[in-house]
């Protein structure tokens, strides 16, 4: 990991940073709420202080982490460097410049490039197949400079060590592991792209007129399969472009293809492997169990979280609407796994299941980690969030999922106006959707008086019906009925009589003015 980051993000401050097994995954320190700790964790400490430094490394150290990353400069003081060794907690430090979202971004990205799911003997051109970071390696030493791979919009798939040769641009894009659009737009500007995916031959790139922090030439080339352009390889480098390195480059456009192709392949397999997984699980099929083990929450205590579109997927092509689910299944992975590193997200059906273990206070802090991801994300993709309660059996997820769909199909009917909500908070209106549907399913219609009213308004245009929801709304206020519906209280009054002598129905009497609000709210509203 430190050699992948450390010429721009990371460097080691103090320990040893070898160690037996692998990092086990990235959590974010909280010292108001304790994480559940993988064995050999990596653990950014955002915002810890020097003074309780020392105390943190042998906390973590109790929990089998591996290393702790601060914020530099670090000032290694006799304490701190004494816990450091006794715990045998590597101490590292972020280098000014990046953040940490870009920080826990990249280190997930590295550790993710081993879980494609092959075998360790599997290669591609002698590199383990879909290992992009061994490739840009491998590309940068043949070609002697430092290279990133990139996708069709200019998103860092991988990047080369060396980076620190290369100049402020490179360093800045390999941080957001984005290429800045001040610079995509002039590469657009030059026609740069246009050049670059129409051939395959390597594209020279000098630095004049790319703005400040740009000061070597760069050399790009189309990655293909086929017609399809998967993405390119760039190269800040110095000196000519020989026919030597052209003819490596055209080489290397080849293998980081193969390579491309593996991990889309393995990406799209491991989303349908755990797809499958939590669906039986959510199911309580036969192998519930053995998925919810091959998932690693077994004997966990798990929060079920369900998110859906709240758009009418009627108002949205298919093609587009297929795109926002994934768009959605994609963010909440990535906002859960950010804080939970076990979570398990896939679309099952109609929702966006996630399999949580959150440890003590369960739902208050799954509640908490919807609302920061309907905040953050929801405005470019509305969407609704629903909680179950914390489960501890296969029983009781099945029940908790039932639980978490209920209240989803609350927040889709949109009339609470809630992106989150638990069944706690949304009971009433479950209880009343769910008999909607039961009418709806048997073909029920309003019956009695109401069935009266609607005949009368739909032959006179009296709007006797909406007098009525008015004024129970109102609690019988005539001058708040009145107010709403923008007539005078003696209007009002009137259309009381009307509908009493219309209806037959007694306005005075609780048992009629209730079965009125229940046909009203579970019939007439269709």
């Amino acid at each position: 990991m430190l050699d992948d980051l450390g010429d721009t993000l990371l460097e080691l401050v103090h320990g040893d940073p070898e160690h037996e097994g692998d990092i086990g995954g990235v959590i974010i320190h909280d010292p108001d709420d304790e994480p559940i700790y993988p064995i050999g964790a990596l653990v950014l400490a955002v915002g810890a202080s020097s003074d309780s430094l020392a105390t943190l490394v042998r906390d973590l150290g109790r929990h089998h982490a591996v290393g702790v990353v601060v914020r530099a400069p670090v000032a290694v003081t006799p304490e701190i460097s004494a816990a450091v060794e006794e715990s045998g907690v590597a101490l590292l430090g972020l280098r000014r410049g990046a953040t940490w979202t870009q920080l826990n971004a990249l280190l997930r990205s590295v550790l993710a490039e081993g879980d494609v799911g092959v075998s360790e003997k599997e290669s591609l051109g002698g590199i383990p197949s879909g290992d992009l970071f061994a490739v840009a390696n491998a590309v940068a030493a043949l070609i002697d400079a430092p290279v990133t791979i990139e996708d069709r919009s200019s998103r860092v798939l991988a990047f080369s060590g060396r980076q620190d040769e290369a100049d402020a641009s490179r360093v800045e894009t390999v941080i957001g592991r984005q290429v800045p659009e001040r610079y995509t737009r002039r590469l657009t500007e030059r026609g740069v792209f246009r050049e670059l995916y129409r051939q395959d031959l390597p594209v020279v790139v000098n630095p004049e007129g790319m703005g400040s922090g740009h000061a070597m030439q760069r050399v790009a080339i189309a990655v293909r399969a086929g017609d399809e352009v998967l993405g390119s390889i760039w190269a800040a480098m110095d000196g000519e472009l020989t026919a030597e390195r052209s003819a490596a480059f055209q080489d290397s456009a080849k293998l980081v293809a193969l390579h491309l192709l593996r991990v889309r392949a393995g990406a799209d397999a491991q989303r349908r492997l755990q797809a499958d997984l939590v669906a039986t699980t959510l199911e309580g099929a036969s192998g519930s169990r053995d998925a919810l083990a091959r998932l690693g929450l077994a004997g966990k205590t798990l929060t079920v979280l369900a998110a859906a579109l709240r758009v009418d997927e009627g108002d949205r092509r298919e093609q587009a609407l297929a795109a926002d689910w994934q768009r959605l299944t994609d963010a909440f992975s990535v906002h859960l796994s950010a804080a939970v590193s076990s979570a398990a997200v896939a679309r099952v059906g109609s929702a966006v299941y996630a399999l949580v273990p959150l440890g003590g206070d369960a739902e208050e802090r799954a509640v908490r980690l919807a609302n920061d991801f309907c905040d953050r994300v929801g405005v470019g993709l509305p969407m609704v969030v629903a909680v179950g309660p914390p489960a501890d059996n296969i029983t009781s997820l099945i029940l908790s999922r039932a639980s978490a769909d209920r209240v989803l199909h609350v927040l889709r009917d949109g009339r609470t106006g809630r992106r989150v909500a638990r069944l706690s908070d949304v009971q009433t209106q479950s209880l009343l959707l769910e008999l909607r549907d039961l009418a709806v399913a048997r073909g029920d219609r309003p019956a009695g008086p109401i069935a009266c009213l609607l005949e009368y308004d739909e032959s006179h245009d009296s709007g006797l019906i909406e007098t009525l929801k008015a004024w129970l709304d109102a609690f019988g206020d005539v001058t708040a009925a009145a107010s709403v519906l923008f007539i005078h209280p003696n209007t009002l009054r009137y259309r009381l009589r009307r509908l009493a002598d219309v209806s037959g129905m007694d306005l005075d009497d609780p048992e009629d003015r209730f079965e009125a609000m229940v046909q009203l709210r579970i019939l007439a509203s269709r």
